[in-house]
């Protein structure tokens, strides 16, 4: 946005697409913001902005804009607490000689975006809870997008594919928050679409989201959607095999499944000699492999590809390899980097946080260094090609 623009949304105190806040000191009320202004409730199709270090009355506040402020900003729309992820940017911008932060926030492509739980909305100048009627004109709003893979629809299902109990008595209450929930009367179509596993068009067309989450049987129509994992006894594919599993169902039941396997193979070691108390020592360390396998099911491409996630335990390392290269701002040179990632499935990652399955986004591989450096394995390798990355865990020596 230019300079002009942005001073013209700053003059105007009465706009539903501004915001001013004098500091950081209500991070909260920032968050509903960007929030409602990716909701874009008053169908505005144009970017909501939140001035930081002005009064409501447009004064400027005297408040320090430094590198601090900016990357808190932010980390606001990517640790997970506003979901799906919003498009931003953060600015320090000069205004009429007075340096400000300035929030931009695209309007979401597949609203309602919720804040822990809440869908939160613009209307005027004021902010608050959408009520049942507004949530399902935001989930209308999914109807002439060009929707992101995960949330299209999968025309050859119905809702007879999806596991209602496990999407009432799990997903619904890890997504909504509970006073919501108590007050909703929505019906189960409804709840559905607003999560999107199904469409909003009243087809009621389960969605690709809805099928790797509360699916039944998710490969019938996502063919890759398991991961294939192989316990050799040696070091090369052709010796012979110990165990294999296919791991498939619903994202819970996959998740869980896989993380009961990866235990269940880790040798553990038992030092009494060396050191003055007992110390076990595993030969890796179950939450890094946690991590890269999670990582390996959320950046994965689900189209135009039939492979699983494979996960390869070899005597001296383990393979974990998902198809798709790197995505969005995340290249060959800068993958792993900390601080840099994308979403190629980025309602899927919501899931995935939803379900406690992520505690927070973008740091997943630096995790797994940490852990693996103090469990005293060699560094994570990764192999980063157009068509798949493979990520390679050496054995504790």
């Amino acid at each position: 946005m230019t300079d002009q623009e942005l001073e013209n949304l700053l003059d105007d105190c009465e706009s539903d697409r501004s915001e001013r806040k004098a500091s950081l000191s209500d991070s909260d009320k920032i968050r509903k913001t960007i929030c409602a202004f990716a909701n874009d409730m008053p169908n505005n199709q144009l970017p909501g902005v939140i001035f930081v270090g002005v009064h409501d009355d447009g004064i400027p506040a005297g408040f320090d804009i430094t590198d601090k402020v900016i990357r808190t900003l932010a980390d606001m729309g990517r640790d997970g607490a506003i979901l799906p992820f919003p498009t931003m940017k953060v600015q320090k911008r000069t205004l009429r000689g007075v340096p400000v932060a300035v929030v931009i926030v695209e309007p979401s492509d597949a609203p309602p975006v919720r804040f822990r739980g809440r869908t939160w909305i613009r209307v005027g100048s004021t902010l608050r809870v959408a009520t049942l009627e507004e949530e399902r004109r935001l989930s209308e709003k999914r109807r002439s997008r060009d929707l992101p893979f995960d949330i299209s629809p999968v025309t050859t299902a119905t809702i007879a594919d999806l596991d209602i109990d496990l999407f009432e008595r799990v997903y619904l209450p890890s997504s909504v928050a509970h006073d919501v929930l108590d007050h909703n009367r929505r019906d189960r179509k409804d709840q559905l679409a607003s999560l999107r596993f199904i469409t909003a068009d009243g087809s009621d067309v389960p969605t690709v989201l809805g099928l790797l989450v509360v699916g039944k049987s998710p490969c019938d129509q996502i063919p890759g959607a398991y991961i294939q994992f192989l316990r050799l006894a040696g070091q090369e594919l052709s010796d012979p095999i110990k165990d294999q599993k296919r791991i498939t169902g619903p994202l819970t039941e996959v998740i869980q499944n896989l993380d009961a396997t990866l235990k269940a193979h880790i040798a553990i070691k038992t030092d009494v000699v060396s050191k003055p108390t007992e110390q076990t020592e595993p030969d890796y360390p179950l939450a890094a492999l946690e991590q890269l396998t999670r990582n390996a099911i959320l950046h994965r491409t689900y189209e135009g590809t039939n492979a699983p996630s494979r996960v390869y335990w070899f005597d001296d390392r383990i393979e974990i390899m998902n198809p798709g290269g790197p995505y969005g701002q995340v290249t060959r040179q800068n993958f792993g980097r900390p601080g840099v990632t994308d979403y190629r499935n980025r309602f899927l990652a919501e899931a995935m946080g939803n379900l406690g399955f992520v505690q927070q986004f973008g740091v997943g591989i630096e995790i797994a260094r940490q852990e693996l450096e103090s469990n005293g394995n060699p560094p994570p390798k990764f192999d980063v090609e157009d068509t798949y990355v493979l990520a390679t865990v050496r054995r504790r020596a």
